[in-house]
Formats: structure tokens, sequence, C-alpha cells
């Protein structure tokens, strides 16, 4: 085979795999989110809440509005 043949070839397999995608299933995708999202609520425990009062800037001019 030449190198034209060759080069055809390898170009066509490229583009492919380059406009190649697989079907996906969205429902599996949203059971794997909602199972990580409440394995790390579940193991942190805090709220974002509570450690944005021990952080917040007493010399910001948001911190003296309230």
């Amino acid at each position: 085979m030449g190198r034209g043949r060759q080069k055809a070839k390898h170009t066509k397999v490229a583009r492919d795999l380059k406009y190649y995608s697989p079907p996906t299933d969205l429902s599996a995708l949203q059971r794997e989110l909602q199972s990580q999202r409440s394995e790390t609520s579940s193991a942190d425990g805090d709220d974002w809440g509570e450690d944005a009062e021990d952080w917040a800037d007493e010399d910001a001019p948001s911190a003296h509005r309230r």
C-alpha cells in the first residue's frame, strides 16, 4: 500500500475517533452524582454557613451592614 493510501486510512480512522460519541446513559450518571453528593454530605456533616462566619473579615464593608 502506498503512502497516500496509508495516510488516507489514518486520516479516516482519526476522524472517526474524533467525532465518535458513544451513547450516554443519563440515568446512570444521575445515580452516580446523587450517590457522590450523599457520601460527601454524610461524611462532612458541616455546613458551609457555619464556616463562613468564622472566616468573615470584620473589616469588610458587608460585615458592618448586619
